[in-house]
């Protein structure tokens, strides 16, 4: 698995910039997007950083994992779950990837447009 060492994501971990944290645990952090896409828009990461979601071996399966319980446990918490929500990951540049540590990215609090079917 190939790792992130200084992403952005990596300071937001180290507390070396500040973030609007919403949930963390001993695996992932997730904060507020600071351009939201949507009135809610919430950055899941895997304090383990990796690059992209290429770099993700079967064993390591379970990140991937961690994100989407984690994301779907917030969208409950905060009562959005019922009425609607996307979750979504980017990989590589023309993937829409900007910050290379995977991340999920869960939007809600409005109608999403259905581009996907």
């Amino acid at each position: 698995m190939t790792e992130t060492t200084d992403s952005i994501f990596d300071k937001i971990i180290r507390r070396e910039i500040p973030a609007d944290i919403v949930f963390e645990d001993e695996h992932l952090i997730a904060f507020k997007d600071i351009s939201p896409q949507a009135p809610v828009h919430v950055l899941f990461v895997p304090k383990r950083g990796v690059r992209t979601l290429n770099d993700v071996a079967a064993g390591d399966a379970i990140v991937v994992g961690r994100l989407m319980l984690a994301a779907a446990a917030y969208a409950k918490a905060q009562g959005f779950a019922e009425s609607g929500y996307r979750v979504l990951m980017n990989c590589n540049r023309d993937g829409g990837q900007t910050v290379f540590h995977i991340h999920l990215h869960l939007l809600a609090g409005r109608p999403l447009d259905s581009h996907f079917g």
